[in-house]
């Protein structure tokens, strides 16, 4: 997917809510929110447990719709794209890992479900493992991997299709 040029200036690399909130029957999941981060920037989201914190990412994600208001990144209205369209990843708090998967399966399933080549894959999948310190596991399966590896793993899929976007919920867990 290429991103189309920027409908603001100066937007490119930018990630803008406006007005984004989600309710739920009559619970109030988001207030409206605003929120500018620019590209190269790195945002933690602080507050209580139901303050619409994961809400938030899961809007950003794709994983719900917002009730109201416009989520833009580099400058492309992404509101209505479906998950699989977004240039982002998120790591759960969870993590989501394929427990009958090996590690370097888990890492390799973005590229293999958009039918990237093997052997560009197999590199690629090889670069990300060192880069998280993972070399040598693998053919490991993340139940025999303690939480901060796993955590590693899921950061390396995210990290594979290099996305604009990362999104971690709950990346602090497993310290």
């Amino acid at each position: 997917m290429t991103a189309p040029e920027p409908a603001i200036e100066g937007e490119r690399g930018s990630l803008v809510l406006s007005g984004v909130s989600k309710t739920y029957d009559d619970f109030v999941a988001l207030t409206p929110t605003d929120l500018k981060v620019p590209e190269g920037e790195f945002l933690t989201l602080l507050g209580p447990s139901g303050s619409g914190k994961t809400t938030l990412l899961r809007l950003i994600g794709g994983f719900v719709k917002p009730t109201s208001g416009r989520i833009e990144l580099d400058g492309q209205d992404i509101t209505d794209l479906p998950i699989f369209s977004r240039p982002c990843n998120t790591v759960f708090q969870d993590y989501a890992l394929f427990p009958h998967m090996r590690v370097r399966q888990n890492v390799a399933f973005g590229p293999s479900v958009r039918h990237k080549p093997r052997g560009e894959t197999s590199e690629r999948v090889n670069s990300i493992l060192k880069t998280v310190g993972l070399e040598g596991l693998e053919d490991r399966f993340p139940s025999q991997l303690s939480g901060g590896q796993r955590q590693r793993v899921a950061l390396a899929r995210a990290m594979i299709c290099e996305p604009r976007l990362i999104l971690l919920d709950e990346p602090l867990a497993a310290l």
